[in-house]
């Protein structure tokens, strides 16, 4: 194992991240302290090379004054040579190796350890905590959060230790030679302390003020781009300029607020830093005058002096660094860190599907409001039986889909498979039991061959082509060219496939729930995007990925529904009517209506409700 594998980068937390700062930081950077600690030592001792070099001039000076010069080499040359190998050799291996241990061994790792635990925890948050935020806030948070973190930890190890390490060996060293000089040293500490004691706090609050504006900035452009097509459609190029001009107005002005804060905290740590170098070195002068100090002295404490006063500025710097990110470590913190709404239950087991029968008892769900979702919902769906949804939109199709799924957890009742209760099984366990098509397919900016995968990672290439000749997809794909020259199924598809026809990413996604062959398929609209054509050619693959499946297949085309084995009618949320497609129609009811009022094979959703 080499240095730069000393920190395993990928490790999993234990636990979800606590939402208090200090137990945060502990939590993320568990299992990396083994190499944090020695990188702390040798930063220490890099300030402390830095005192001893203040030491050695001042040495050099004395005895060199004392000696005559003819004989300084004779009588001081093994002392020179020990110096000269201290500057040569031991100081540039100790800050070397604290270099190198923050730049290799830490940094690289110490990044991709926060941001893999925060975004494995975001990964496990309910589609609710999606729904409510921007998808590029969050992304800028998760990658605000392990950014700073890691700016926050580089920079206490490798400045703040550094720093104190150089005050503490240089209060000792002015110390050895006159205590009043310690004195006036203690005199400025106490000075700088109260000087950050007073800015900090402040440049930590607006540093978080400023880091929630430019995650909404983000957040912004990130909607606007995701939604180019439908800015361009409605020409509301102006209107997103000024939503984008809004959002960058309230982060210029928390920007400029944090401005002032740093700069005041700058101008009156410099005119601080200026005074300690009068102060030390006009009392070595002063003391040397009297005979208490030697010319050697002067030259260490006036090099002591110069060299706080110059590291000063720099951990000046660092410090409001450190104090902004830990402004913006907590705002990504209580981003991120919510607890997890939708949870296994305690003991969970994975699903085990033998029949696949599916079965809500009595099931109720409303999102929280007053109205909407759906109402006691009883329905039974024997193994391997085909069963069609229909119903106006907002009637409770999707509702019934996402519990199924465990999206949601139901408010009143149960869902049960095989006779084990969905919210008593692993969500995991469960979604890799049931294949879906969507009727807003979902595709990754990949290639066409990771995505069709996507429906089972472990897939062949021969697998995958199969999947895609009876998705009808296989043509096409093979058409296919990117940006960068690659075709057929290692070309990428853009972000959300925007370079695919409807149909096409219909297909593509059929093509994937083909290759993942659950043994409980859900069709949610699956060929609302394809021409007649198409869906006819499609028609008996799909009759073939069916066979042997409990299937629910949702949609607004009943020509798709009218071979399943029972047709459920919704209104309301509440089952209205159930039976074969020819039973529905003799009823003469609300899905005969349906039927009789479609165009094309489509519902006229809207029509049915301006008619009620």
């Amino acid at each position: 194992m080499t240095l730069s594998d000393m920190i395993d980068p990928f490790s999993r937390a234990q636990t979800p991240p606590p939402q208090t700062l200090g137990r945060f930081v502990r939590w993320a950077l568990k299992g990396a302290w083994p190499v944090l600690l020695p990188a702390a030592l040798l930063s220490t001792l890099g300030g402390i090379t830095e005192v001893l070099s203040a030491w050695m001039l001042g040495a050099v000076i004395d005895r060199a004054t004392e000696t005559e010069p003819g004989a300084l080499w004779a009588e001081q040359g093994m002392f020179l040579l020990g110096c000269a190998a201290f500057f040569i050799l031991l100081r540039p291996a100790v800050l070397g190796l604290s270099a190198y241990a923050q730049s290799v061994v830490m940094q690289p790792n110490v990044f991709n350890l926060i941001l893999s635990r925060v975004h494995r925890y975001t990964l496990g948050h309910s589609v609710t905590f999606f729904d409510n935020d921007f998808a590029g806030r969050i992304s800028q948070k998760e990658m605000q959060t392990a950014r700073a973190l890691n700016e926050t930890v580089s920079e206490v190890i490798q400045a703040i230790l550094f720093a104190l390490a150089s005050v503490v060996g240089s209060l000792l060293l002015v110390g050895s030679i006159d205590w009043r000089i310690a004195i006036g040293l203690v005199v400025w500490i106490v000075g700088y302390a109260l000087l950050i004691n007073y800015f900090m706090p402040r440049i930590r609050e607006r540093s978080k003020a400023r880091a929630a504006a430019r995650a909404m900035v983000t957040g912004q452009l990130v909607d606007t781009v995701t939604n180019i097509k439908t800015v361009k459609l409605f020409a509301h190029d102006e209107f997103e300029d000024q939503a984008a001009l809004g959002a960058m107005a309230t982060y210029r002005e928390r920007f400029i607020a944090f401005g002032h804060v740093s700069a005041q905290f700058r101008f009156w740590l410099m005119a601080l830093a200026g005074t300690l170098p009068v102060v030390l070195i006009g009392s070595a002068l002063m003391f040397w005058s009297s005979g208490f100090v030697t010319a050697g002295d002067i030259a260490a404490t006036g090099a002591v002096a110069i060299r706080l006063s110059q590291m000063t500025g720099w951990v000046s710097f660092v410090l409001m660094g450190i104090y902004a990110n830990v402004g913006e470590l907590e705002d990504g913190i209580r981003t991120i860190t919510p607890s997890h709404t939708l949870l296994d239950a305690p003991g969970a087991q994975p699903l085990e599907v033998r029949e696949g029968r599916i079965e809500f008892r009595d099931v109720e769900f409303s999102y929280g409001r007053e109205e909407g979702g759906i109402e006691r919902i009883a329905l039974d769906i024997a193994a391997g039986e085909k069963v069609g949804v229909v119903g106006a939109s907002g009637a409770g199709k999707s509702t019934m889909v996402a519990l199924m799924l465990r999206l949601y957890d139901a408010e009143k009742g149960g869902i049960y498979i095989d006779g084990q209760n969905i919210s008593e099984v692993t969500q995991e366990s469960l979604r890799r039991q049931i294949g879906m098509v969507t009727q807003e397919t979902a595709m990754f900016n990949r290639s066409a061959l990771d995505n069709i995968r996507y429906g089972r990672p472990d897939a062949t290439l021969n697998e995958v082509i199969a999947a895609a000749e009876k998705a009808e997809a296989h043509e096409f794909i093979q058409s296919l060219r990117d940006h960068m020259g690659n075709t057929g199924y290692d070309a990428h598809l853009g972000e959300r496939g925007v370079k695919l026809s409807g149909g096409q990413r219909q297909r593509i996604a059929l093509a994937r729930a083909i290759l993942k062959d659950a043994p409980i398929l859900v069709l949610d609209e699956a060929t609302s995007a394809l021409d007649s054509e198409v869906e006819a050619a499609i028609q008996s693959a799909l009759d073939r990925v069916m066979e042997g499946k409990t299937v629910m297949a949702i949609a607004h085309r009943l020509s798709t529904l009218s071979e399943m084995d029972r047709i459920i009618v919704l209104d309301h949320g509440r089952i209205a009517e159930a039976g074969t497609h020819d039973a529905l129609l003799a009823q003469n009811g609300l899905y005969a209506r349906y039927w009789n009022r479609q165009s094309g094979g489509f519902i006229m959703a809207e029509a049915d409700e301006a008619a009620e």
